[in-house]
């Protein structure tokens, strides 16, 4: 996989995922990776604990662990970079609660995301059934205005997964081109990268995250992209990243941003 890294991967820790931190690391090692970073799901800082599913996130007491593990692992394994990095939904009015949360680790990047509309956590299997109850242009509308005033908080290194509202399939009649043009030009106004998250080949869906049409915008409007494969067990670490890069080639992308300490840097695109 040559120059190929990847920024999104899970861990038991999450509680949907198989593996320990250290089999991603030495996956990615065997697998030519040259880099690797972590974004477990952070804990549902904006439930009451009675409320928090240990099946979607890591539970508070197992945060610092976390955190100290991928940076052991920093030190165990010098032939790889490895990146301390976390996942944090952006949940509209908690935002002073996340920074909080945030602030005492030494991130390299913290990626955000939005899995939940008015409470509905629509990317939970246990739960796809509520589509039925939206119409599907307007759901679209709502969730991407979600992920702008993700963008617009200042919190956030890189958006994950931008378009995972399509996942189980559910798109619009026609491509929501405007929709997408808006959230594209308002994306960089914020400067945010965007990640390219494969697990999309992998989903319903059947595409990248972003899809073909997002993506088109994204370029024209000058928005960076990183890379991740939202691996949930270790044999998915940089699963389909390589196509993901000819995707981007193919769409006229030269460039993706890497993170050190949430500085970031350009790197050219891998295989360029």
């Amino acid at each position: 996989m040559g120059e190929l890294f990847d920024y999104h991967m899970h861990t038991y820790l999450c509680g949907h995922a198989v593996g320990s931190a250290e089999e991603y690391v030495l996956a990615a090692i065997q697998g030519g990776l040259v880099e690797v970073g972590f974004a477990e799901h952070i804990p549902m800082y904006w439930l009451p604990p009675a409320q928090r599913d240990p099946t979607i996130a890591m539970p508070e007491e197992s945060f610092e662990g976390y955190v100290r593990t991928v940076l052991d692992l920093r030190d165990a394994y010098p032939e790889i970079t490895v990146r301390l990095g976390v996942e944090a939904d952006y949940v509209p009015g908690h935002e002073d609660r996340l920074e909080a949360i945030l602030a005492p680790y030494p991130w390299d990047y913290v990626y955000g995301s939005v899995h939940y509309v008015d409470g509905w956590g629509f990317d939970n299997p246990a739960y796809k059934h509520r589509y039925m109850e939206w119409q599907i242009e307007t759901l679209y509308e709502r969730y991407f205005a979600l992920m702008i005033d993700a963008a617009q908080t200042g919190i956030f290194d890189v958006l994950g997964h931008l378009d995972v509202i399509k996942k189980w399939g559910h798109r619009p009649a026609s491509p929501p081109t405007e929709l997408y043009r808006t959230v594209a030009l308002e994306l960089a106004k914020c400067g945010v990268p965007v990640e390219v998250n494969s697990a999309g080949y992998r989903r319903a869906c059947a595409e990248l995250y972003p899809g073909p049409e997002l993506l088109v915008e994204l370029l024209a409007a000058g928005v960076p992209f990183t890379l991740g494969s939202d691996a949930h067990m270790p044999k998915d670490v940089g699963r389909d990243l390589d196509a993901a890069v000819r995707q981007l080639r193919a769409a006229g992308c030269e460039s993706l941003v890497q993170f050190d300490e949430r500085r970031r840097s350009v790197v050219p695109l891998p295989g360029a």
